[in-house]
């Protein structure tokens, strides 16, 4: 078991070294954010539970699990929370970006308060 948690650990911690990568190459925050959060999520949960599984021993399961629901929810909300408060500051998508959904949702709702 202890073998097994340490590999479900380094896989977590390679998602969380990527993640840590493509914040780095990334060409605009919002691509930056998508990168880091999904990145980070499925690295950090990947990572406590290889923990808990190596060190099933402890009687941690249960806080792990807290920690993982935590991290499920918190994680996309925040970054779509603070993706939205940067668009609406007025930083701009990288020319590459194909489509600006939030652009599109703020001229339907001004033309609605009409």
């Amino acid at each position: 078991m202890e073998i097994f948690g340490a590999v479900i650990t380094l896989i977590g911690s390679i998602f969380l070294l990527l993640g840590g990568l493509g914040i780095l190459r990334m060409p605009d925050v919002y691509n930056r954010m998508q990168t880091g959060t999904k990145a980070t999520t499925l690295g950090s949960i990947l990572f406590l539970i290889g923990i808990s599984i190596g060190h099933y021993e402890c009687g941690c399961l249960g806080k792990i699990a807290i920690i993982i629901l935590f991290i499920i929810f918190t994680n996309p909300i925040s970054s779509n929370t603070l993706a939205r408060a940067a668009h609406f500051a007025g930083i701009k998508l990288t020319s590459r970006s194909v489509k600006d959904d939030l652009k599109e949702d703020d001229l339907e709702n001004k033309g609605e308060e009409k």
